[in-house]
């Protein structure tokens, strides 16, 4: 979903080594490239030249941190998909609510892949809010109810004022909205959201919703048989590898 940079953030620190640098400028490319819809409302692909993009330049960016409540799947998995969205970005329900769950259905559940989720708002102050209310109730082991709640297709438009947020924090099944509301206000949830925000700036992030696949960025909502091709051909050069 195409987005226009914000100054602040464009300001990120770009201190980066030379091969992540490449892949980065690879990741921007292809992340620019997905900004209309195509048939099933994925973005457009820069597939064509994935013979040509390094595979394991942006792999050290998957964080395996085993008590990471916004990740799912073994820390340890051959495959790590990690996830730069907006809690506004259509697209992004897209991908939430139609290949998601088959990724996790099909990849997590045997152990093949993780998948960490990384808080890019760019959509102004309720995308803020947003992220800061999924990092909130992820302190209360909630945060993939939370998202599936403010994903879902009945939630689209509906905006997030305060009162929504603790609303769609009540649905997940969060327990103490006290402690959710002041944890969605404090500086851990700010830093939260700007650390990962500065990241996807620093690679080159430019829509959401952006991917790496042990590495390699795929751009848009895309199909589920561009995810499964890209986690099978991972998990193969995972195991290659040793």
């Amino acid at each position: 979903m195409p987005s226009d940079r914000p100054s602040a953030p464009s300001r990120a620190p770009l201190a980066i080594g030379a091969g992540v640098l490449a892949a980065a400028v690879l990741l921007g490319w292809a992340s620019y490239t997905a900004t209309k819809p195509e048939g099933s409302g994925a973005g457009t692909s820069a597939a064509s030249a994935a013979e040509t993009r390094p595979r394991s330049a942006l792999e050290s960016v998957a964080r395996r941190d085993a008590d990471d409540p916004l990740a799912v799947g073994r820390h340890d998995a051959p495959v790590v998909l990690v996830e730069y969205a907006d809690f506004q970005c259509g697209y992004c329900g897209v991908f939430a609510r139609d290949t998601e769950p088959e990724l996790v259905r099909r990849y997590v559940e045997d152990g093949t892949l993780r998948i960490e989720f990384r808080n890019f708002p760019i959509f102004g102050e309720e995308s803020e809010a947003a992220a800061r209310a999924a990092w909130a109730a992820g302190r209360q082991g909630r945060f993939w109810e939370f998202h599936a709640a403010a994903y879902a297709e009945d939630a689209a438009g509906e905006g997030f004022t305060a009162d929504r947020l603790r609303a769609l924090a009540e649905e997940a099944g969060v327990a103490d909205l006290d402690r959710f509301a002041r944890d969605m206000d404090g500086d851990k949830a700010r830093g939260a959201v700007a650390r990962d925000r500065a990241e996807g700036y620093k690679l080159g992030v430019a829509s959401t919703p952006s991917f790496l696949v042990n590495g390699y960025p795929v751009s848009g909502a895309q199909p589920l048989a561009v995810f499964a091709d890209e986690v099978e051909e991972a998990a193969r050069a995972a195991k290659d590898r040793g």
